[in-house]
């Protein structure tokens, strides 16, 4: 069974280098069986209970992506599949033409593994960092939204988190996980 989730969140993601690129990075444990859990980030419907929901057509290598929990009306956001491994690799670029502090002059590069370890899937979520300080508004983000989908997926209510509970709450281990002054 998966754990609840703490009260107050916990700050989860780590810092780490590949070949030189800083990400964000996190592992989360799920009671959920694999292919469940690939629907979680794949599947329009899934997504859109912890996430956002995707249009158009994936076989072209690209999607329309809205966050549903950015805001009153948040834009959609131009997504490259740049690898799709079913029931194990999602990895993705998205640019967003939306004003606001994380409009895209930048791309984000961020990609799901997912993993059976025994009866629980492993999912590892990694996002591509363009600086340091980005990791005090992505850390607290992801982990709202990574609870979110962990309460989805353990068919809990995941409207029952609060991102005020997130940010900026979880932002100073961020800043000791960055090296963030």
């Amino acid at each position: 069974m998966t754990p609840p989730l703490p009260t107050p969140p916990t700050a989860t993601g780590r810092r780490i280098e590949r070949d030189g690129v800083l990400m964000l990075a996190y592992r989360r444990s799920l009671d959920s069986p694999l292919d469940s859990v690939w629907a979680a980030v794949t599947d329009p419907d899934r997504l859109a209970r912890w996430v956002g929901t995707w249009s158009g057509d994936p076989a072209s290598g690209a999607v329309e992506f809205t966050m549903l929990f950015e805001g009153e009306d948040p834009a959609p956001s131009r997504v490259t599949i740049d690898e799709c491994v079913p029931s194990r690799r999602l990895a993705v670029r998205s640019a967003s033409d939306a004003p606001g502090e994380h409009a895209a002059a930048d791309e984000w590069l961020f990609a799901f593994d997912l993993a059976q370890e025994g009866e629980r899937t492993v999912l590892s979520f990694t996002h591509v960092l363009t600086s340091p300080e980005a990791a005090l508004d992505f850390g607290p983000g992801w982990d709202y939204y990574l609870d979110r989908m962990q309460l989805a997926e353990a068919g809990e209510d995941p409207g029952s988190v609060d991102f005020a509970d997130y940010h900026p709450r979880l932002v100073e281990h961020y800043r000791a996980e960055f090296g963030v002054a």
